[in-house]
């Protein structure tokens, strides 16, 4: 019996050993094998998608790829969506979530975040012409992407404004994609989520579709990463300020959201720089 158990705390010991060794602090692990794993979404136009061509692109993956390229490492990329943008990272199957994630306080029990690295807020997409304000969709059909703060900001608001059927109102879809489908197809009377997106999937089809009302939230979004991981956390948030500092992080942005793109959104506010 004593030798039995004796094995068994000897491989209990041996598989705590080896998990530990293999999580390890992220930084330390990134250093040594020179790969920096990102999760990155693939149809939140403009911040990650694949264009005409098939190539994965966006405002998320310049950034993700600028991070790796400072810190001296080639970017793994792996596709990740509302779902598992969180989990993977509490897996260790990627070292930093760049996923248009707004950082919430909910989810910091979950996984740390980066320092905002981009300001959005939560409006209506609606077919052009059609309304003119948040009053205008109540008892209306919304769409939203399931398990994403928009869903409970958009009930939030019908619930506010007096819609007594606001639950069953917001249907709930998989993609962003699929949203914007249900748009085209009367289907719903509006879309809501942050509005950059909703920009990107309205330049698809110029003219047809416009932006209803003010924001009726702000989503800060910030890099999901490792939980009590200081040394990691430390390096994304320095990089992300070098960037801004030497003028990196603006040619990135005005790519992506600048004056001459289909996606214009003018910057209001700053990165947080520490001296």
């Amino acid at each position: 019996m004593f030798k039995f158990k004796a094995l068994f705390m000897g491989l209990v010991g041996i598989l705590l050993f080896a998990k530990f060794a293999f999580a390890g602090p992220t930084y330390e692990r990134v250093m040594k094998t020179k790969v920096i794993r990102a999760g990155i979404m693939t149809d939140s136009i403009p911040g990650a998608f694949y264009n005409d061509k098939g190539e994965w692109v966006g405002f998320d993956v310049d950034i993700a790829e600028a991070i790796a390229k400072r810190l001296g490492c080639k970017l793994e990329r792996v596709a990740v969506n509302n779902k598992t943008r969180i989990a993977f990272v509490q897996q260790g199957r990627i070292d930093m979530s760049v996923a248009n994630m707004t950082h919430k306080r909910e989810r910091d029990k979950s996984i740390d975040f980066s320092i905002t690295y981009f300001f959005d807020g939560q409006k209506f997409l609606a077919k052009k012409g059609k309304y003119t304000k948040w009053e205008d969709f109540v008892g209306k059909k919304i769409a939203v992407q399931q398990g994403t703060t928009s869903e409970i900001n958009v009930k939030n608001l019908l619930k506010k404004l007096g819609d007594p059927n606001y639950a069953k109102n917001v249907i709930s879809f998989q993609k962003e994609s699929e949203c914007f489908q249900a748009l085209k197809m009367d289907r719903v009377a509006a879309w809501s989520t942050d509005s950059t997106i909703l920009l990107g999937y309205a330049a698809k089809e110029p003219g047809k579709y416009e932006l209803v009302g003010d924001f009726f939230s702000d989503e800060p979004y910030g890099i999901g990463l490792p939980e009590n991981d200081s040394d990691w956390r430390d390096a994304i948030n320095f990089t992300l300020q070098d960037m801004w500092k030497d003028g990196t992080y603006m040619k990135i942005y005005n790519k992506w959201y600048g004056p001459n793109t289909p996606y214009y959104f003018p910057l209001t506010r700053s990165i947080e720089m520490w001296p």
